[in-house]
Formats: C-alpha cells, structure tokens, sequence
C-alpha cells in the first residue's frame, strides 16, 4: 500500500483514483529523471579513465549494478519526495483535473428561465 502524496495529506482528503494514477505518473517521470541526470553524470569525466565520481574505470564490468543502484535511488527519491519534481508536477496536473471534473458554471451570456409565480 502506497503512502498518500504530499498534497493529499497536507489537504487531509483521501486522494481519488485518477489523483493516485497521478501521482504515480509523477513520480515515475521524477524517477526517470534523477536516473537520467545520474547517468549523464557518470559519463562525466575529468580526462581520465575513471567516471566523474571517482568511481570504477568507464565501461568496467560493475556498470550493471550501478544502473540498478542509480534506479533504486532514484524511485526512492521520487517516492519520498526529496526532490520535489514530483510534488509540482501532481500539483499542476491535478489543476486540470480539478477542473475537468467540475461542470461549467452558467456564464452571463446564458439566458435564465424567467421566474414563476406560486
């Protein structure tokens, strides 16, 4: 079971469907950006053989677990919230959800029924 987004808990309301799917659409686009920003990083390097973190040398046989490293940080930031990303992103989104679930207002150019005596 997931914890309420941040928003949700801050309003106090229990998130709706179409609010959980997204936040988790928020915070799987986070996610793959801190492992996009991680991987350029990593690329990064000062001229030498070894990637901009002073890690293993560029191309090394530990590339596998340090994707899978990369990815777990990064679901677990989108997740917690730590960056932020997320958050806004729900948060502007969630404005056009609010008002697609609201029927229009009548506007002063609709005509209103005249009024009935009783």
């Amino acid at each position: 079971m997931s914890a309420p987004s941040p928003i949700a808990a801050a309003t106090g309301a229990a998130p709706s469907p179409e609010r959980q799917k997204l936040r988790k659409a928020a915070e799987g686009f986070e996610a793959m950006f801190v492992r996009h920003i991680l991987s350029a990083a990593r690329k990064g390097s000062f001229g030498g053989e070894k990637d901009l973190f002073g890690g293993n040398p560029v191309g090394s046989g530990d590339d596998t677990f340090t994707q899978m490293r990369d990815e777990r940080f990064a679901e677990i930031a989108a997740h917690s919230g730590t960056i932020g990303l997320a958050r806004q992103i729900e948060a502007q989104l969630a404005r056009g959800l609010d008002l697609a679930a609201k029927p229009a207002a009548p506007t002063a150019s609709t005509p209103t029924p005249p009024a009935t005596e009783g």
